[in-house]
């Protein structure tokens, strides 16, 4: 921790939203009022004793709902982006260490694969696949993998050129050592700046995906389906869409704060090494 740049307001302010989000979704099943699909009142009621927040297009708690759906919101947000990481940092990683023939093939693939715009590729997936959290989170992961292999390559090929690598090859390290051992500990900084960003980028598209009827399926909901059940209330006058959507504004924001913060890390270190 004591690498770490100092706290600075917006930091405070970011890692406070992120903590009561991460509560909510942790403790959802004993904070909320009622279950998830529990019908307690008239179609969007006002405010009162019974749902602090009103209810929704049928009449359920769209505080519980809110509740849970932070839930399932930070469940496949997560899930998605670590596989994401998973598979980009290694392949990133690989490519960079080997150079030659197996960099340009992976190289060129990623290049193919990030030429199709993303959010088409993944509602043609989702249409033909079922829509499952499990497909859901490997389509997810998939798109991301290629921006992550992208900027772990270009991490590690900065890296592999130092003179601590070259020290490893020469001593007869296998690729394996290098990657875990000289180059992911010096990458760590970038990356996780790198990772915070792609979260926020995986609850936006879980909640575009989800508005679009091809994420989050009932009788489960996240943020994005929220929005879509209440959508038609605006005409009315009724505000219920906006509150799920005022929750994911919130967290990306709270997100992209923290992950600023981490990023005087990155910068400070970038210093360091050019006046070193």
């Amino acid at each position: 921790m004591r690498n770490l740049p100092r706290l600075t307001p917006l930091a405070v302010i970011g890692l406070t939203g992120l903590l009561i989000f991460l509560i909510m979704a942790v403790l959802a099943p004993w904070i909320a009022p009622h279950p998830v699909s529990q019908v307690v009142g008239g179609v969007w009621d006002m405010p009162s004793a019974d749902a602090l927040l009103g209810t929704d297009n049928i009449g359920r708690d769209l505080f519980s709902r809110l509740l849970w759906g932070a839930r399932i919101t930070f469940v496949i947000a997560a899930l998605a982006t670590v596989l994401a990481f998973v598979i980009g940092v290694s392949l990133g990683f690989y490519a960079a260490v080997r150079r030659g023939i197996i960099d340009q093939v992976l190289s060129r693939l990623n290049d193919l694969a990030m030429a199709i715009p993303t959010l088409i590729l993944a509602l043609v997936v989702l249409a033909v696949l079922p829509k499952t959290m499990i497909v859901l989170i490997l389509v997810m992961a998939g798109l991301d993998a290629t921006r992550v292999f992208r900027v772990s390559r270009a991490l590690a090929s900065d890296l592999v050129t130092l003179d601590y690598v070259e020290v490893a090859r020469l001593r007869g390290e296998g690729w394996g050592w290098i990657i875990f051992r000289e180059i992911l500990p010096n990458a760590l900084s970038p990356l996780l700046a790198e990772f915070g960003l792609r979260f926020a980028f995986a609850i936006l598209f879980l909640s575009t995906l989800s508005f679009l009827g091809l994420g989050v399926q009932p009788p489960i909901a996240d943020w994005g389906s929220l929005v879509k059940e209440n959508k038609d209330g605006l005409v009315f006058g009724v505000f219920a869409a906006l509150i799920p959507g005022a929750a994911i504004a919130i967290l990306v924001i709270c997100v992209n704060l923290v992950v600023d913060w981490m990023l005087q890390k990155t910068t400070s270190l970038k210093g360091v090494r050019r006046h070193g």
